[in-house]
């Protein structure tokens, strides 16, 4: 556990955290980049450098999702419309749903607009259907639009929209394009209108590295970000190497805390120490890189508040061993939360 990553570690909330940087990290026009290049037509072919360049202004984590506040409203002063999204501060979010990330992004044509959602989730969701979701979000995009970016009853003016979820911890590699058909059930009838107005990709991400190759590259891009399988300096040659995407000082930086801060290092522990019957040898198998990761795990606990008892069964190692390598002190700079 790098030292210079203490106060991120104890600052706040660790799932929190984790939430506010995976979101950070898609956000960065490199990343959006190559997810539009391999998600919207019109950018396909495209290289993802060329492609950052019609990327406008992105907005994480304060556009509300919420009915009649996705809007800037109206300049009580004299009545003008204020074409915009409203943003809320951070302090002022507590129960209200926003988007992850959302922006415009402008064709190559100097003219039309798309406006994209994209949506970090840490696995697929217990509590709803993930699709019923993604259908809402991408129905206020399209909704909001109203007063924004057409008036009155100029719905021909509609911008395209795209709501993009990457949902880690899957199991396997996966992708679904969900959007509108016309199915003719009587007549010849060719009713006009636009089809391609909702778009919604839902990227299943694995934690496995998937192999190199046009079919994967997407989800090998994303998998590199937020696997709990690769080092920060692993993620980063990746990243540099194979998708030319620069890394300066605060990107690596952020991809370390990353992989300090994985919630799923935390639920993957939890998981290996609930295991019913498995013997400490089988324990130590399972854990990516054995020895190592488990105290990986165990210090990660820690930080969050974890005592050397609770520590010791979720990691299934004897609570012995666990105060030996706190009182070892290698790793174990960090205060307890």
């Amino acid at each position: 556990m790098q030292a210079d990553l203490k106060n991120t570690l104890i600052a706040a909330d660790h799932m929190t955290q984790y939430d506010i940087y995976a979101r950070d990290l898609l956000s960065r026009k490199s990343i959006l980049a190559h997810i539009l290049t391999a998600t919207v037509d019109e950018f396909k072919g495209i290289p993802p450098k060329a492609v950052e360049g019609y990327i406008e202004d992105t907005y994480v984590g304060v556009v509300p999702a919420e009915p009649g506040l996705t809007n800037t409203r109206r300049n009580i002063a004299n009545g003008d419309r204020v074409k915009g999204f409203n943003t809320v501060q951070s302090e002022k979010q507590e129960g209200m749903v926003v988007f992850d990330i959302v922006f415009y992004v402008r064709m190559r044509d100097g003219l039309s607009q798309f406006i994209i959602n994209v949506e970090a989730q840490k696995d697929e969701p217990s509590a709803y259907d993930i699709l019923n979701r993604a259908i809402f979000y991408v129905s206020r995009l399209v909704s909001s639009q109203k007063e924004r970016d057409f008036t009155g009853k100029n719905f021909n003016d509609l911008k395209r929209v795209y709501s993009i979820w990457v949902c880690m911890n899957m199991e396997e590699c996966s992708w679904d394009y969900v959007h509108l058909t016309d199915d003719s059930i009587l007549g010849n009838h060719e009713w006009k209108g636009k089809l391609d107005l909702l778009n919604i990709m839902l990227l299943g991400i694995p934690n496995k590295l998937p192999r190199r190759g046009k079919k994967y590259e997407l989800h090998r891009l994303l998998s590199a970000l937020f696997s709990n399988h690769l080092t920060s300096y692993k993620r980063i040659d990746i990243l540099e190497n194979e998708y030319c995407i620069a890394t300066d000082s605060e990107f690596r930086e952020e991809m370390k805390i990353m992989c300090n801060l994985s919630e799923g290092i935390y639920e993957r522990g939890l998981a290996e120490g609930e295991a019913r019957g498995e013997a400490r040898g089988e324990a130590r198998g399972k854990a990516e890189g054995g020895l190592e990761k488990a105290m990986e795990v165990a210090f990660n606990l820690r930080a969050m508040g974890f005592d050397e008892e609770q520590i010791a069964r979720t990691i299934n190692f004897g609570v012995d061993i666990v105060k030996g390598w706190f009182a070892n002190e290698s790793l174990s700079d960090l205060p307890a939360v």
